[in-house]
């Protein structure tokens, strides 16, 4: 049956990021402007600044499973079952078939392969007897959201989706799209990135010029700086639990907003320049499925990651669709990197507490600003204290030009 009518609330949240693994300590700490940046040494690569997740691995999972499974798997595993938890949701006693688990990411299996390949030509003497028979399913992309399943006994559906630098938002509108339908009554939507641990991901950025550096690591995540030098890589993960209204009201389930509009579209254009015009584009067009006006807009959480190329094309296509000093924006890489497929999740829960305290976190380390970042409204240093917060953009945009937008509004009856 499908219910394409239905509204669709968010009533969970788990998250763990560089500088919080709870909704309070992560919010509590965005608005201090406290990062969670710091010195990192992968292989290969030395120091550089990283963002690094302090979770309880076993809180939600075995450690004989860990053991089998991923980094990656853990931490939608933690997400996914904190979000369960804050939503008062016993999956005991509810139909397990009925609950779906959507993870967005940028990419999966690097992380193993390259474990196995280190040791095989370390401490092996390539001899392949010793590789590891548990790698094909550490591996398969399914697998952050297959381990959740295996964990939480789940039997709904559930998939990866590889949407690069845009995955978690476009895991939350996977969600959403499978409420709408009848598919699921639960939808454990968002992202996760663990791609810190694999150097190839560091050398890659270095190569292209786009890896950030700075003496002090805290201050290497620089978006709309004049002088900002590339990404700070970083891991993390988010999760929403999703549920359509009118079950949310029958549980008495505390409501944190209402996705009411989503977009995405392509480039076109290059593997990892991005367009201004196409992303222009998927702002107006997540404004045309929720059926409201630039204006109505109080905050855009950006998706700017502290490239010379990156930032400004944003900046631009938030003034074509916005105009100049209309509506906040800020952003939280600045304050915990660039979490990959986790970002837009991540950054949405970021936000989404403003609901409630009508504050805006701060955008950090920004002393000299980007002369084509000027004319936005960007909440800088210190936190914002709006008269109300009603309606928040996220915006996510990814290598081969994917981009994602996701509209959330403040709840009312």
């Amino acid at each position: 049956m499908a219910c394409i009518d239905e509204r669709i609330v968010i009533t969970g949240v788990g998250v763990t990021a560089p500088n919080g693994s709870t909704l309070k300590e992560f919010r509590d700490n965005l608005l201090h402007g406290v990062s969670g940046v710091r010195a990192f040494e992968p292989k290969y690569m030395g120091t550089v600044p990283a963002g690094i997740c302090e979770f309880d691995e076993f809180k939600y999972q075995k450690k004989k499973a860990r053991r089998r499974g991923t980094r990656a798997g853990s931490i939608s595993i933690y997400c996914c079952g904190d979000a369960l938890s804050d939503a008062g949701l016993n999956l005991e006693q509810i139909d397990r078939s009925r609950v779906g688990v959507f993870i967005g990411m940028t990419e999966h299996g690097s992380v193993e392969t390259e474990h196995e390949l280190w040791h095989l030509l370390k401490e092996y003497n390539e001899d392949i007897k010793f590789w590891s028979h548990h790698l094909n399913p550490r591996t398969i992309a399914n697998n952050p959201a297959g381990e959740v399943t295996l964990s939480l006994k789940i039997t709904g559906p559930h998939y990866t989706v590889g949407g690069a630098c845009a995955g978690g938002n476009l895991g939350i509108i996977q969600g959403v799209q499978m409420l709408r339908l009848g598919e699921v009554d639960f939808a454990l939507a968002g992202g996760e990135s663990e791609c810190i641990h694999a150097f190839g991901v560091f050398a890659s950025f270095k190569n292209e010029g786009a890896l950030a550096h700075h003496d002090d690591p805290a201050r290497a995540s620089r978006p709309f700086d004049k002088n900002r030098n590339g990404v700070v890589i970083s891991e993390g993960g988010a999760v929403l639990l999703l549920e359509r209204l009118d079950q949310a009201k029958r549980r008495q389930a505390k409501i944190y907003g209402e996705i009411i509009g989503y977009f995405s579209n392509s480039d076109a254009l290059d593997y990892v320049a991005p367009s201004e015009e196409r992303q222009a584009e998927c702002m107006e067009g997540a404004l045309r499925k929720a059926g409201i006006e630039p204006e109505d807009i109080d905050l855009i959480g950006s998706h700017a990651t502290g490239t010379p190329i990156g930032d400004p094309e944003e900046c631009r296509a938030i003034r074509k669709v916005f105009g100049e000093n209309t509506v906040y924006v800020n952003n939280a890489k600045s304050l915990i990197g660039h979490t990959m497929g986790a970002a837009g999740a991540v950054e949405l829960v970021a936000n989404l507490p403003s609901f409630q305290d009508n504050l805006i976190h701060p955008t950090i380390n920004i002393d000299d600003l980007e002369p084509e970042c000027e004319g936005l409204k960007l909440v800088i240093d210190k936190p914002v204290q709006s008269q109300q917060i009603d309606c928040y953009m996220n915006n996510a945009f990814g290598m081969l030009g994917t981009n994602s937008v996701l509209v959330i509004k403040r709840y009312t009856p």
